[in-house]
């Protein structure tokens, strides 16, 4: 059925008080969309959606999925209270002002950039992430942070990462002083394996590594 023609369907129900155009709904098809329609009490599945950008003043109280959908931008001021995940889109960069609650996932996105002081309050995966070079200073993850087989060269100083951090197939050849890692520290098929354990563990001082290094 084409987008027009379910629209007016839509449309008709809605003025009939029959029914509720869902959000994803309308976002996909183009609709208008009212202001009580952007606090989304739940999660919202946008994944494989033909979309490029989401409504201003988006609030999502659960996980925001957009995996494999067309999205090239996010609004200033998104908040999502869950996780918020990129998977394989064309998101370059992540907008001023983005709050996320949960995990963060931009494995195989385009992404080039993360803002500077971000923090994440779940895992961040940039699993594959083969633009971007470089972490933002001050960089603070509560649960993992997976770099695994990206292009990342080397880690931003203050970068402290409350749970394992994963640096496996990457070119990382050094660890920046202070370097805070609440678990595990992997570094198979990196540079990092020339060095012993004892010596990665005083480079980074007076930071710490408080799980096992896993070569």
């Amino acid at each position: 059925m084409e987008k027009e023609q379910l629209k007016r369907i839509f449309n008709f129900l809605e003025e009939k008080g029959e029914h509720i155009i869902p959000l994803p709904v309308k976002i996909k098809l183009a609709m208008p969309i009212a202001k009580e329609d952007l606090n989304v009490k739940g999660d919202l599945n946008l994944i494989n959606a033909n979309i490029t950008s989401l409504p201003e003043g988006l609030k999502v109280g659960g996980d925001l999925y957009l995996n494999f959908a067309k999205i090239t931008s996010l609004p200033e001021g998104l908040k999502v209270s869950g996780g918020l995940s990129l998977q394989d889109t064309n998101i370059y960069s992540l907008p001023k002002g983005l709050e996320v609650g949960g995990y963060l996932m931009l494995s195989f996105s385009r992404i080039t950039s993360l803002p500077e002081g971000l923090k994440v309050w779940g895992d961040l995966s940039l699993y594959y992430c083969k633009h971007l070079t470089s972490l933002p200073k001050g960089l603070k993850v509560v649960g993992n942070l997976d770099l695994i087989a990206s292009n990342v060269e080397f880690l931003s100083e203050g970068l402290k990462v409350g749970g394992g951090l994963s640096l496996q197939d990457t070119n990382i050849n050094s660890l920046p002083k202070g370097l805070e890692v609440g678990r595990n520290l992997y570094i198979d098929d990196s540079p990092l394996i020339k060095y012993s354990a004892k010596e990665l563990r005083e480079m980074i001082k007076p930071g710490f590594i408080k799980g096992d290094i896993i070569r």
